[in-house]
This record gives structure tokens, C-alpha cells and sequence, in this order.
């Protein structure tokens, strides 16, 4: 069984690890530091058996929620945990009175676009080239918190 926590600095090694595994091109140690000093940043990490397994970071920005990067390591997937993490960042949203949350998603990426749309989220457009290595267009999505209350 896994556990949703806040992040802290004791994350920070853990979900260095877990931005290498899941993206090509992972946050920086200080990148992910940074958030620890970020009043916007909200971030949570899930936990099983005392190893960290996902994560997610989410800013905050008057009433806009934005989702900055979701992972888990592979072996841990469909298991429920990106689900359970990105619930999280949407009740806090609810809880903040946030209008909206959004994010990007590979558009190759049909596991997460999945996940995503069964839990609210909408395609609203596409950001063309936003990824590279390798280069890819990608789908915006929004979960228009108000409209689900």
C-alpha cells in the first residue's frame, strides 16, 4: 500500500531519480530543490515500503492551478498511484478555490491523456513542439474545477 505526502527536502534525491527514469529531459537536483522555497509550488510524493515511487508538482497561481510534471516509476504503475496523486492536487485545487487546473501531456502519450480525461480533464489545444528529445507537439488539457462542483 502506498501513502501520499508532502514534499520536503527528504524527497528531493528520490524524485531526482524518478525525473531521470520517466523524462528525457529531467528537472535538475536544483531544480526540484527550488520548489522546496516555491510558495506557489505544491507538490506531493507517493510512498510505498519507505521508497518514494511518484510524484506530482503543481504551482499555484491566484486562482490557476498548473501541473507542472506527474510520474511514477514504471514498475509501480496501474496501481492506482498517478491517480490517487493527481486527486490530491485536484482537491487541494477545490479546497483553494482554484477556477481551473491545467497541464501538457505528450501527444504520444495516450496512457496519461487516459488518465487525465477520466478525471475531468478536457483537450483545450495544442502547444506545437513544446517537447523536444524527441521533438513533439503538445496536448493541453484542462480540468475546469468550477464546472465539477
Amino acid at each position: 500500500m502506498f501513502a501520499i505526502v508532502p514534499f520536503s527536502a527528504d524527497y528531493t534525491e528520490p524524485i531526482e531519480k524518478i525525473e531521470n527514469a520517466c523524462f528525457s529531459v529531467p528537472w535538475t537536483r536544483q531544480g526540484i530543490e527550488s520548489e522546496l522555497e516555491n510558495k506557489t509550488a505544491r507538490f506531493f510524493v507517493a510512498v510505498e515500503e519507505n521508497q518514494t515511487v511518484g510524484y506530482i508538482g503543481a504551482h499555484f497561481i491566484l486562482d490557476e492551478g498548473y501541473i507542472a510534471n506527474l510520474a511514477v516509476l514504471e514498475e509501480y504503475r496501474h496501481k492506482g498511484i498517478a491517480t490517487a496523486l493527481l486527486k490530491k492536487v485536484l482537491a487541494l485545487a477545490d479546497e483553494e478555490k482554484l477556477d481551473f487546473v491545467s497541464l501538457e501531456v505528450r501527444q504520444s502519450n495516450f496512457g496519461a491523456i487516459a488518465l487525465y480525461e477520466k478525471n475531468g480533464f478536457e483537450r483545450v489545444g495544442v502547444r506545437k513542439k513544446f517537447y523536444s528529445n524527441p521533438e513533439e507537439n503538445a496536448v493541453i488539457m484542462t480540468n475546469f474545477i468550477k464546472e465539477n462542483i
